[in-house]
């Protein structure tokens, strides 16, 4: 795919976002932001019952076109493919900077990897929780868990968890 038509197609998923807007039964929303520059999206996952593969996929959020276009041409993506846990956890951030045209979002990388980085956690929060729960943990116990897979992005610009929303715009600084 050549530039002008990779360009085309982040505008149209900006303008046009598949598969945005809250999922009322998923089993997880996950808050992401990007302190740098505002951006915020929310990825909620509906997992299959007992199994390790994503149902469907839906996000909320708000910010630059890349960060927005990014998150809608993940969704499309994992909905189509419907893809294991495995498999999001493979997907490297390069791999996605590759999808939405290296040339055109490699300046912004934190932006073109929001989406994913945000299902990357909430993939992860979606197996412990399921691994807590059948070892008989508290919601204590399992909340404070949830607060380590944030932490776990120190370090890299990005937010994701309980807050990523407030630290997002709280945090805004010029590019």
């Amino acid at each position: 795919m050549d530039r002008q038509t990779r360009i085309e197609l982040l505008v149209d998923h900006f303008k046009r976002p598949r598969h945005k807007g809250a999922m009322p039964d998923a089993d997880v929303r996950m808050p992401g932001g990007n302190p740098g520059c505002g951006d915020v999206v929310s990825m909620y996952v509906k997992a299959v019952p007992d199994g390790d593969r994503i149902e469907r996929v839906s996000f909320e959020g708000e910010g630059c076109t890349i960060s927005q276009a990014a998150a809608s041409i993940l969704a499309e993506r994992v909905n189509r493919k419907r893809l294991t846990f495995q498999q999001v956890m493979d997907m490297s951030y390069e791999d996605m900077i590759r999808i939405l045209g290296e040339d055109i979002v490699g300046s912004r990388p934190r932006c073109a990897t929001l989406a994913l980085g945000t299902l990357k956690a909430a993939v992860k929060r979606i197996e412990m929780d399921r691994r807590l729960r059948a070892a008989g943990h508290s919601n204590d116990e399992i909340r404070a868990l949830r607060e380590a897979i944030a932490a776990q992005a120190a370090g890299t610009g990005l937010v994701f968890g309980e807050g990523a929303e407030r630290a997002a715009r709280d945090d805004v600084t010029e590019p």
